[in-house]
């Protein structure tokens, strides 16, 4: 529906109003900015009001531009500023069935709440490229919304004002208890921004959501691709349209997102719906894509042969797998899988395979509601010979003739038949293959329907072939638009869906967009993927944008108070140990002297390796994993000696030339671990090489987080700077995706060889060694004395060091270093924590010969927090009722973003800056400076006049008036908040320097119960003041209602606060 945007800027606020307001009595929607007491921390918050349109005073707005606008996606934060995404242009797409009309978004606007800086600011931008530097507006202000605007405007999102896009035909249908804004989050790209807005949607009365509704104000948006057609059999129309949703739980690009999550979700799923309506009938296929679901990645520049990687061994895996499919068959019913992964010997997509065969076996699903069909698409079709899928069609027919379409009379609703099945067809990138495949499902299912209706008009076969070849053109498209989505070009292998016939000149197109894939995968997906993350909500610290509400952030503070009540917290032994290996392979040593020290076993077990291969020229530019591999084995074979309850399995290891990161848990305490991901960082070489650098393991324990860091430092006995710029580089530049980084966890543990020295000579610690004397050592220990500087790892704590430094020995004996060298004795190889519910209880180090190194090893244990969210919504519904009838509300103060923030009544400290001098007596607030010069000279200045007094006035002497220097000797306003802080001042009175009789112009009225007494001229109790003249404004929100009301219901004035003055 068309609305026009409205805009005020005293003070700044948004209104939306539909275009035509005699066939929609709908009201106005406002949106304005405001911020809580705490401005300076909290992330700003939006007011909204839904007023009738006899209440908006036009005359106060002005519009944004002559055009109408369609509706709004929801709010963002960006920069600590609320902005709307508004739909400016939009195009009709078609008619899926009556009633069902469909539009693609062209352009997308984000307006500020606080401001006007960037209403008329040029958003063009370059289509084809996500880089961030733009040499065209280098040297222009940048709307910060400039890339989300590109992402939304790319041709991609879809809405529609009629139904639930988000649902297929069967779903609508056959769910008809689903309101009209129960949307399936998979496929809802705009839910967080728009999750605030429907918050606010439900808490209004039916009368005043139907408002809302009636208005169009709200859009929801899904990303995919959808094509229509029309076409006419025998004289009946048909309309043919094929609706493919791209799900938002794991979205992203080609080599940032494969594989699945630990929640199940899977990169790239597409769920792919044909629909043929008309007059009489209405026919529904559907189908599934999506990434093989194991965890596996690819790393590094792919160029031609793609090396894949399985992240997590089939054990770890198999909780995942198992979220995946239970869902499909909740949804679907019965799941068909068609593999097209190639079975080449020692191939990467062989490798894949063989993970997905092992998932799917294990699954603990009824028999026959998963199968799985192994196609080698490469293999099968060879020289361009796509009519080999007839082959794969002929082998799923018995399944395909059971699962059946959906098909339902046009006239009465009635459901003739209902799909019971839904074929999943993946290949490596999901994209080519798959489409090539998915064309030739739904060809099939549209065949078998036609066939079967009746044949009266002698037309019927050419309008046959007619609708089979709109079907072909439509999927051709459709697996355009998803490859430009996922990989940055269409589709290869297109040329045959449209025609049928493999070219010459097709060839040559599908090699021209490999090329343009391997450029812009491996160099601009990496910032498109940022910005899917920003507008799904993914980023770390991204909040939703909170509608302001009094009584939910009483309930906030309370539920914060008693988390203890909807929450449980549990203990959990860690074990952490790291090894420099001096790059020897393993050699048959027992580990049990290290790993076996505890009779209890630890629940997850850390191990980070050193120079795990020879540091070689050769080495120091690639990784090597075999060695790894060893290892690994070597580890798992160890562990399960003793486990007679739970076997230990890999989690999840990582490597960076060599450094070594291995994690290992119980097998039954899998299912509590969630959103485990790794990244390398490289410090050699000025950060390209990766002989020196750190590798990261990070994961989710039920509601507390841990990072795991295993890092290898710069050698050298004096090189104490080098160390700490690595630890820096390390520490700050070390990323996991959405943004996160090492102290974004609760808990962080290293486990490494930091190289740090001791400060001695190499006779005096062999000496101490040898007198056991370990306290001269430590304090000389050059890690500890940079910790104590706070020159490096901050906040971080080591356990009490009482072994014997751990480097240099000769090989296999207890004897340190005789070789030439004569390398001073250190205690290199630490592990150091962070975490206040993170407890050490054993540090010490193991006697094990293969290295030069001795390993050492750190026995924790933590708390880790489980949240009950079913006990929590129950808990904060029950609250906010409470609060709601008993009309109670803690004080919260309110402001506009457009004034500037209350002065605070008492002095602030300013940090880092010695205090000022104590004031005079006699405080005289000076606008402008007088001083003729600039003496700093206490003297008195004789050029100056002397004081007046009764008998002297000096302006009467008949001398010259000395005139006012009116130039600041700082440039910076002194009246905003943060010059005044950076000035160092302490502001005793808000009333000197700033008059706030503006603060209330706009106040805004809580929720409150019909029928109650309450007005907000009560709560605004306006304190005894010496300065009379000037007016003080303070929002006490605080009161209980006389009249009480046991149902209370929200009436007419109600927006969350009605703007009464």
């Amino acid at each position: 529906m068309q609305t026009h945007l409205f805009v005020s800027d005293k003070p700044r606020s948004l209104a939306l109003r539909p275009t035509v307001l005699e066939e929609t009595p709908s009201g106005v929607l406002i949106f304005e900015q405001v911020n809580t007491q705490n401005y300076s921390f909290e992330p700003p918050k939006c007011n909204v009001k839904l007023i009738g349109s006899a209440e908006f005073d036009a005359s106060k707005y002005s519009i944004v531009n002559s055009r109408p606008v369609y509706g709004c996606l929801g709010l963002i934060n960006v920069q600590n500023e609320c902005f709307l995404a508004v739909v400016t242009d939009c195009v009709p797409v078609g008619r899926v069935r009556p009633g069902e009309d469909v539009y693609k978004i062209q352009t997308v606007n984000f307006y500020s709440l606080a401001n006007s800086q960037y209403d008329d600011l040029d958003t063009a931008y370059n289509k084809e490229t996500w880089d961030a530097d733009d040499d065209t507006q280098a040297n222009m202000i940048q709307h910060p919304c400039a890339q989300l605007q590109k992402l939304f405007s790319n041709g991609s999102f879809y809405f529609t004002p009629d139904f639930d896009l988000t649902r297929t035909v069967q779903a609508r249908t056959s769910t008809a208890s689903f309101g009209v804004h129960s949307f399936d989050e998979h496929f809802m790209w705009n839910q967080f921004l728009i999750s605030g807005l429907m918050e606010f949607r439900s808490k209004l009365d039916k009368e005043k959501q139907q408002k809302l509704d009636r208005g169009g104000f709200l859009v929801f948006a899904i990303q995919g691709s959808v094509g229509m057609e029309e076409v006419e059999i025998g004289g009946e129309k048909f309309e043919l349209s094929v609706i493919s949703k791209l799900s938002c739980q794991r979205a992203g690009t080609r080599f940032n997102t494969r594989g699945i999550d630990d929640h199940g979700h899977v990169a790239n799923f597409v769920e792919t719906e044909t629909i043929l309506y008309s007059d009489r009938t209405c026919l529904s296929f559907t189908q599934i894509r999506g990434s093989v679901p194991v965890f596996w990645e690819q790393q590094g520049v792919q160029l031609i042969n793609h090396k894949i990687q399985i992240a997590r061994s089939s054990t770890a895996t198999q909780p995942a797998v198992n979220r995946h499919f239970q869902e499909l068959l909740v949804r679907y019913d019965n799941v068909h899988i068609l593999n097209l992964l190639s079975h080449k010997d020692n191939s990467g997509e062989q490798l894949l395979s063989n993970a997905y065969d092992t998932a799917v076996q294990n699954l603990p699903t009824p028999p026959g509601a998963v199968v799985m069909t192994d196609f080698d698409l490469h293999n099968e079709c060879k020289g361009g010979s796509y009519e080999n899928v007839s082959k794969l069609m002929q082998r799923i027919q018995s399944d395909f003739s059971e699962y059946g379409v959906f098909v339902m009379d046009s006239n009465d609703n009635r459901i003739g038949s209902k799909q019971r099945g839904v074929f999943r067809t993946n290949c490596l990138d999901c994209l080519d293959r798959t489409n090539l495949v998915q064309n030739e499902l739904s060809r099939l299912a549209l065949t078998k329907y036609l066939v079967n209706r009746p044949r009266s008009d002698k037309g019927y076969g050419q309008g046959y072939d007619g609708i089979l070849s709109r079907h072909s053109h439509l999927w051709a498209e459709n697996g355009d638009n998803l490859s430009k989505l996922y990989a940055g070009t269409g589709a290869l292998k297109s040329a045959f869906t449209r025609t049928g016939k493999v070219t010459f000149m097709s060839v040559l197109g599908d090699a021209t967009k490999s090329v343009n894939r391997f450029y812009i995968n491996n160099f601009q997906d990496k910032a498109k993927q940022e910005v899917i993350d920003q507008l799904l909500g993914k980023l770390v610290g991204q909040k939703e944008i909170a509608i302001y509400d009094p009584i939910q952030d009483s309930v906030s503070e309370i539920m914060l108070k008693r988390l203890q009540e909807y929450s449980t917290v549990q203990k959990i032994t860690i074990f952490a140990g790291t090894y420099n290996l001096n790059g020897q392979s393993y050699q048959g040593e027992s580990l049990d002297a290290w790993i076996l020290q505890h009779l209890d076993q630890p629940d997850i077990f850390c191990i980070g390796f050193q120079e795990i291969v020879k540091l070689s020229p050769q080495q120091v530019m690639s990784t090597d994993i075999e060695k790894r591999k060893v290892w690994e084995r070597q580890l798992e074979i160890t562990l399960n000696k003793r486990s007679k309850k739970s076997p230990y399995i890999a989690l999840r290891s990582n490597q960076l030339v060599g450094a070594a990161l291995l994690l290992y848990v119980k097998q039954d305490i899998v299912h509590n671990i969630r959103n485990v991901e790794s990244v390398v960082k490289k410090t050699g070489l000025m950060g390209m090489a990766g002989n020196k650098g750190a590798v990261a393991i990070r994961l989710d324990y039920c509601d507390t987080s841990f990072c795991f860091v295993c890092a290898h430092l710069a050698s050298g006995h004096s090189n104490v700077e080098e160390r700490n710029a690595d630890f820096l580089t390390i520490d700050q530049g070390l990323m996991f995706p959405k943004g996160r980084g090492i102290e974004s966890h609760d808990n962080i543990v290293w486990v490494s060889d930091l190289n740090y020295r001791i400060s001695m000579s190499n006779e005096e610690v062999r000496s101490c060694i040898d007198h056991d004397d370990l306290q001269t050592l430590t304090d000389a220990d050059q890690l500890l004395q940079q910790i104590s500087e706070n020159k490096t790892f901050p906040g971080y704590r080591e356990g009490t060091i009482t072994f014997q430094p751990t480097y240099k020995y000769d090989l296999g004996t207890d004897i340190y270093d005789t070789s030439e060298k004569q390398r001073v004795p250190a205690w290199t190889d630490r592990i150091l924590f962070k975490g206040p519910r993170l407890q050490l209880l054993q540090y010490a180090r193991a006697e094990l010969y293969t290295s030069d190194h001795r390993p050492v090893l750190a026995l924790f244990e933590a708390e880790i927090t489980t949240l009950d969210h079913a006990a929590e919504a129950k808990m904060k519904n029950e609250l906010y009722k409470e609060k709601l009838q008993s009309g109670v509300v803690t004080q919260v103060e309110v402001k506009s973003a457009n004034n500037k923030p209350p002065l605070p009544l008492t002095p602030r400290p300013i940090y880092n800056r010695p205090p000022p001098p104590p004031p005079p007596a006699t405080v005289v607030d000076t606008l402008v400076d007088i001083n003729d010069d600039d003496d700093d000279d206490d003297s008195d200045d004789e050029s100056l006049p002397m004081p007046s007094s009764d008998d002297n006035k000096w302006w009467e002497d008949g001398k010259d008036i000395p005139q006012a220097n009116a130039s600041f000797p700082d440039k910076r306003n002194p009246f905003e908040a943060n010059s005044l802080e950076e000035s160092g001042l302490f502001l005793d009175s808000s009333e000197a320097l700033l008059d706030q009789s503006s603060t209330f112009e706009d106040s805004w009225v809580p929720i409150q119960p019909s029928g109650s007494s309450w007005t907000a001229d009560d709560d605004f109790v306006k304190p005894k003041s010496p300065y009379s003249a000037k007016k003080v404004g303070s929002s006490n929100l605080v009161g209980e209602s006389e009249e009480k009301n046991d149902q209370p219901t929200f009436n007419d004035s109600f927006a969350f606060w009605n703007g009464k003055k």
